[in-house]
Parts: C-alpha cells; sequence; structure tokens
C-alpha cells in the first residue's frame, strides 16, 4: 500500500523577494516531491490570522501574522510518499542556525522569523492548511 501524502509549503516573503522560488522548488523536486498545485498571492493580515489561528496564544503570533502578510508568497501542494515528514526533513529546523547543512533553511533562512519557508507539521494540519489556499 503506497503511503502518499500531500502537505502544504509555502515559500515566504523574504524568500520570495530575493527571488529564490525556482532554487527552492528544485531542492523539492530533487526530494522526489510533486508540486501537484501551486500560486503565488499575497494574503490580508486577517488572513494570516486565520492560518496561523493554532499559535494565536504564543508571543509571537502578531509578528508571524504581520510578517506572512508583509509581501508575495508561494503556496504550493507537495505530494509522494511520508511527504508530511519528508517536508519537515527537508525545511530543517525553525531557527535557521540550528537546521541541518543541505535543509532549506540552512541555505536560504535569514533568522527564526524569515526562515523563508513553511510546512504543515501533521497529516490533519496538512489537509487544513491545503484547504484554507486551495479551496477548489
Amino acid at each position: 500500500m503506497s503511503n502518499t501524502e500531500q502537505t502544504l509549503s509555502i515559500i515566504k516573503p523574504d524568500a520570495v523577494e530575493r527571488k529564490l522560488e525556482n532554487e527552492i522548488k528544485k531542492m523539492f523536486k530533487d526530494k522526489g516531491f510533486s508540486i501537484v498545485k501551486e500560486k503565488k498571492i499575497q494574503i490580508e493580515k486577517s488572513e494570516a490570522e486565520k492560518f496561523y489561528k493554532v499559535h494565536e496564544t504564543k508571543p509571537f503570533y502578531n509578528d508571524l501574522c504581520t510578517y506572512l502578510s508583509s509581501g508575495p508568497i508561494v503556496v504550493m501542494v507537495l505530494e509522494k510518499e511520508n511527504a508530511v515528514l519528508g517536508n519537515r526533513e527537508l525545511m530543517g529546523a525553525t531557527n535557521p542556525a540550528d537546521a541541518e547543512e543541505g535543509t532549506i533553511r540552512k541555505q536560504y533562512g535569514i533568522s527564526i522569523d524569515k526562515n523563508s519557508v513553511h510546512g504543515s507539521d501533521s497529516i490533519d494540519n496538512a489537509k487544513s492548511e491545503i484547504e484554507f489556499f486551495f479551496k477548489d
């Protein structure tokens, strides 16, 4: 039985601003991910607040929402076996300073806030996050 999953990936404003979309997409493809849907959008802060609602009690919530809505982002649905875990591994630690060599955040992340990419942290969250951006 195949364990094909979908997960959401966001290329965040810092990476879009530095024109890193193609490099980051290539890293996903090189790791066997298919990009099944993608679009470049800019979201309002109110939308970012809904998206990050899971973090609303955390001290960084407001900054996170302000940042995600500060410029264009690329939202993608990635697909492969064990996509959620595979994406987490490829992204690397939230803080680029702690991320392993070869991860997206080690290579492109600027700081713990401007860490270039977001990825779903569970299969359930992946479903709701994909639905958030791709309500077809």
